[in-house]
């Protein structure tokens, strides 16, 4: 009888799998189980439920504005909660395992507080847990920086973490789970009739993540891609196959459209009656730049009498630090002031089969037109195209789309 390769597994469970304390039992008994079939396994977790939610709030209690040292201080406490209280779960069912925070697993990043991006791993100690038959739970969503201050990832930094230690460690899986069976053509929440996705490419996932998908988080994506991790997205709540995200998937030119996103954590930014002369724009998106805020729509109006607006958009998150800045530099400009909308919302369709089909952009407009909805902005990459809409609209326009699409009927795919 032939013996199963034995395999060195990286999983991860976000917030919602290991909300209270059955749910962290339930998590203790997969990984268990996974182990009792002689895989090793590094388990990387994020903070219980809505708890960095609540410390933010507990936060705002306290500051309007803290440093950002102390704010990675505060939040990274949650991932902690978990990993101690995993690695208890586990040893209550007889297994053995270790939690390790970032630092501890031998995750450096850079100086970035909030946001920081990962530098380099160094996985020594969780290879010399793992010899000694442990399971290495480590905390997700943070690192050490160069000030030797703790800092973390941003939003969905766990599933950056899993990847990223894939990568270091060469696993021979990594697995994401969640509350959801996969990646659908969009949130079902929305649209019941949205399919579920055997497989799907990094480039159209890492589309879906940037234009609001929430099953991951678009750096994370950049990660699989750069180091050919294959990712299975699945539910902590079933043994059913998920969804695959990998380099390639059979036959998608033939599907123009894969998905549609949808985000309503945005905001329209638009700096009014600027002198119209060379390194007005420069001047704008560099002081975001510095302050570490992306922008991602953009839009300027036609000049007259010598000036003109520059509208974006940016998160909702962001619009504390951005706002102030925007104030002080459209005053040294000269330009009138700045307007905020927060009531916008972005949807976006995505498929690779754009590159080779056309008229896509168009079926998109009509449809939206049709249906009485208004379009404020429109951005476009070779493989997405992305509206800003009024947010009372943003639902409506992703049914609409995924109707328009045919996306409420399963697509046949499958790996190259």
């Amino acid at each position: 009888m032939k013996m199963k390769k034995k395999k060195l597994v990286v999983m991860k469970f976000g917030g919602s799998s290991v909300a209270d304390a059955e749910k962290i039992k339930t998590v203790a008994r997969k990984v268990f189980a996974k182990t009792k079939l002689g895989h090793k396994a590094v388990v990387v977790v994020s903070a219980p439920g809505d708890m960095t939610d609540d410390l933010l709030e507990m936060a705002d209690k306290i500051s309007q504005n803290p440093p950002d040292r102390e704010l990675d201080m505060l939040l990274a406490t949650g991932e902690q909660v978990s990993i101690a209280l995993l690695s208890m779960a586990i040893h209550e069912l007889g297994g053995n395992a270790v939690s390790l925070t970032g630092p501890q697993a031998g995750i450096f990043a850079d100086s970035s507080h909030t946001k920081a991006r990962i530098t380099q791993i160094k996985p020594s100690k969780i290879h010399d847990e793992l010899k000694k038959g442990k399971v290495v739970i480590v905390a997700g969503f943070q690192g050490l920086n160069p000030n030797q201050d703790i800092t973390t990832l941003g939003r969905g930094g766990s599933d950056l973490t899993a990847v990223a230690l894939a990568a270091a460690l060469k696993a021979d899986e990594c697995e994401i789970y969640t509350d959801v069976k996969g990646v659908y053509t969009t949130d079902p929440r929305i649209v019941p009739e949205a399919q579920k996705l055997d497989r799907i490419s990094y480039d159209e996932m890492l589309e879906l993540a940037g234009a609001g998908s929430q099953v991951m988080q678009a750096r994370s994506i950049e990660v699989a891609k750069k180091y050919g991790v294959d990712i299975h997205v699945r539910s902590t709540f079933s043994e059913d196959e998920g969804t695959w995200i990998v380099k390639e998937v059979s036959g998608m030119e033939d599907v123009v459209v894969s998905g549609v996103a949808y985000d309503k954590n945005q905001a329209k930014l638009s700096v009014t009656d600027i002198p119209d002369r060379p390194g007005i724009a420069a001047k704008i998106f560099g002081a975001l730049a510095g302050i570490q805020v992306n922008v991602d729509m953009i839009i300027q109006s036609a000049a007259q009498d010598n000036t003109n607006d520059i509208s974006f958009t940016v998160s909702k998150a962001d619009l504390k630090k951005a706002v102030p800045l925007l104030e002080s530099v459209s005053k040294e400009l000269g330009g009138k002031g700045l307007l905020v909308d927060e009531k916008i919302a972005k949807v976006a369709i995505v498929g690779v089969g754009m590159k080779s089909h056309a008229g896509v952009a168009a079926k998109m407009f009509e449809a939206l037109a049709q249906n009485k909805i208004n379009i404020e902005m429109i951005s476009t990459s070779e493989i997405k195209v992305s509206c800003a809409v009024k947010e009372e609209d943003g639902q409506k326009a992703v049914q609409v789309l995924h109707k328009a699409f045919g996306l409420g009927t399963k697509i046949k795919s499958g790996a190259k």
